[in-house]
């Protein structure tokens, strides 16, 4: 990664050429003051509003506003960590220097909406290619009547403060230092100018603005204030704030009655500003996005239980990548890596990863300066809005507060009372469920083999099975007509096995079970899932979540395939269900769905048996649907049925 530093030098001036509110300047501003070792710093802002720029400075890390009315317009300076005049201004403030103000205050300046390259492209080409392709780019543009009289006056300053100091740090944007340069050669007059600006006002910003009008989103402004100084020291966290292990929903007893979710969005930042390395290392915007969407990832698991596939993460960095080019950028901004968050996985994951990103945990409402409210169209003119719609528990049946109103146990222990029954059933409904869900596997099976040995050839004299349009449409150019032959399967499918999570450590899901189908409409079922004992929700019910299970009907025939010797090669779980419905299949065809194929051993044992595997990946199912069908209740007899609903959301 380059970062070399870049100034232009002329007598006692070294000019640091930068683009406002943008978090790789300000680093470069801080690398400046190391390099030059300045006896005083010269930034790019008007006299008129040192007083109130200088209290907003002391009041950093809480982001203040500066206001003042441009006759009938109202004009905001935001006063934020992560802006290179803020960083010049802070460490010359820090460091005992003197700090001027040498811009001209004007009245009805011009927006300037200029289409720049990403300030990310500093960190690997260098700011000094980055300036001289800009200086290239625009060098033709005549500057308007309010740029000419500011840059006259910054000229004509610096002139005079060269003959006071030996090294001056100057701190401008990249559109004026060339034009600046030519003035300072030049004898230059004072300025007719504005000395009092009356009505300036200084603001405390709203958290709730915080979170929407800061020029680098707040994420990314946290980190940054925390990385000025010594790193933070890892965060110390409850230990039932964030658990190792989650069941989907389980919240009762989760992070937010121990930890609140303000404790935890600091704590996040605070791991992210240790893991990008040492205090000197310049900050790389993209290892911080990827920081943001692990610290996401993080608590949306610890809220749905569900944890990030691999697929998903790929899925969800293409899809910035590519959002990012289209828009002339090397990486997205905050609204594109919304859109991705909830397209790529779901509104739940795109909710915390908003909450995270805007989360700036020094901002309060209450303040010792006024607090305003500013919205993205007073500050910018415009704003792009993005809508979340996540899960929520059901409320159907129960009170408004939901989850967190039902039964709770009279009094400790009562609910281990209701496990006298020897016996262990399931919650019919779920058995419905997924026994349908079972079904409509079994049929995408059947329609993958039908693909799997189906032909299509170019229209001779038979139309076959029908005319395959995709195949006629994909050879269009060569004027023929091209017909499928749909090939029969011979062989249905008779076991299913669905892996969720292979579990290879057998950590997370320690509980194996084998047990039989009621009825002739029921299958057969092993599986493995979480302890039951680690979630009881009623009298004689336990909540589990499935790693994985195996159905096959018909019923009344599998024996306990946790304890078969036929079975100890397996290298895992998943494994002896697939061993088991390979033995327990009286079709020719095995289902298996999971996150990736079988090992290659396994096809020649099918063969072997006269079986097939068809596998189907877990990730072109319904991520819904799954979720749904990952939980599972427990009773403690049958007995336990009549009254499950009370206590099953």
């Amino acid at each position: 990664m380059s970062t070399r530093l870049f100034l232009e030098k002329y007598g006692p001036i070294h000019a640091l050429p930068v683009l406002h509110y943008r978090m790789e300047f300000a680093q470069l501003v801080r690398m400046a003051f190391t390099h030059v070792r300045p006896d005083a710093v010269a930034i790019e802002l008007p006299h008129t509003l040192e007083a109130p720029f200088v209290r907003a400075l002391r009041r950093l890390p809480q982001i203040s506003v500066i206001s003042y009315q441009d006759g009938t317009e109202t004009v905001y300076l935001l006063v934020e960590p992560a802006d290179p005049l803020v960083e010049a201004a802070r460490q010359a403030l820090e460091l005992g220097l003197p700090l001027y103000f040498i811009d001209v205050d004007t009245d009805g300046y011009p927006r300037h909406h200029e289409q720049l390259p990403d300030s990310y492209s500093i960190c690997r080409i260098g700011l000094e290619a980055y300036y001289r392709a800009y200086r290239d780019a625009f060098a033709g543009e005549t500057p308007c009547r309010e740029d000419r009289l500011r840059e006259q006056g910054m000229a004509y300053r610096l002139q005079r403060l060269a003959q006071k100091h030996e090294r001056i740090l100057f701190v401008c944007g990249m559109a004026h230092l060339e034009r600046i340069k030519e003035l300072h050669s030049l004898p230059q007059a004072a300025p007719l100018e504005r000395v009092r600006r009356d009505g300036v006002t200084i603001f405390n910003l709203h958290p709730d603005s915080c979170r929407e009008i800061l020029a680098e989103f707040p994420f990314l402004s946290a980190v940054y204030e925390l990385r000025r100084g010594p790193l933070p020291d890892e965060p110390v966290e409850n230990g039932a704030g964030l658990r190792k292990r989650f069941h989907a929903l389980e919240l009762i007893k989760g992070g937010k009655e121990q930890v609140s979710e303000e404790q935890l969005m600091e704590n996040a930042i605070r791991r992210t500003a240790r893991h990008l390395g040492r205090e000197t290392v310049f900050l790389d915007r993209q290892r911080m996005i990827y920081r943001l969407f692990s610290e996401a990832a993080r608590h949306y698991r610890q809220e749905t239980g569900e944890t990030l596939h691999i697929w998903q993460k790929r899925a969800f960095f293409r899809f910035v990548r590519n959002y990012a080019l289209q828009a002339g950028m090397l990486l997205p901004d905050l609204f594109q890596l919304l859109s991705a968050a909830r397209g790529c996985i779901d509104d739940n994951f795109a909710h915390a990863f908003c909450r995270l990103a805007t989360s700036y945990p020094w901002q309060a409402e209450s303040s010792d300066l006024a607090t305003i409210s500013i919205s993205p169209e007073e500050i910018c003119g415009g704003s792009r809005r993005i809508r979340f719609r996540p899960r929520q528990k059901r409320s159907k049946g129960l009170s408004q507060l939901g989850m967190l109103k039902r039964k709770r146990e009279a009094r400790p222990g009562e609910w281990l009372e209701g496990f006298d029954d020897p016996s262990v059933c399931s919650y019919p409904p779920e058995d419905i469920a997924i026994e349908e869900y079972g079904r409509f596997l079994k049929r995408k099976g059947c329609m993958q083999l039908s693909e799997e040995q189906s032909r299509t050839e170019k229209f001779s004299s038979s139309l076959l099975d029908g005319i395959d349009m995709r195949e006629t449409l994909r050879n269009i150019h060569e004027g023929a007509i091209y017909v499928r032959e749909q090939q029969r399967v011979t062989g249905g499918v008779g076991c299913l096995v669905v892996i969720f999570d292979e579990d290879r450590r057998s950590e997370r899901y320690p509980y194996c079970m084998t047990w039989l189908g009621e009825h002739e409409q029921e299958s057969d079922m092993a599986f493995y899932a979480t302890d039951p004992a680690e979630n009881i929700v009623g009298p004689g019910i336990c909540r589990c979540e499935y790693g994985g299970f195996m159905l096959s009907y018909p019923p009344r025939r599998v024996m306990d395939v946790w304890h078969d010797p036929d079975y100890r090669t397996a290298a895992s779980k998943s494994e002896v269900l697939l061993l088991a419905a390979l033995d327990y299949s009286i079709e020719k065809h095995v289902v298996y769905v999971a996150a990736r194929p079988p090992r290659s051993i396994f096809k020649q044992m099918a063969a072997r048996r006269d079986r097939k595997i068809v596998y189907i990946p877990l990730g072109s199912l319904s991520p819904h649907k799954l979720k749904q069908l990952r939980i599972l209740h427990m009773l403690s007899g049958k007995d336990k049925r009549d009254s499950a609903q009370e206590y099953i959301w």
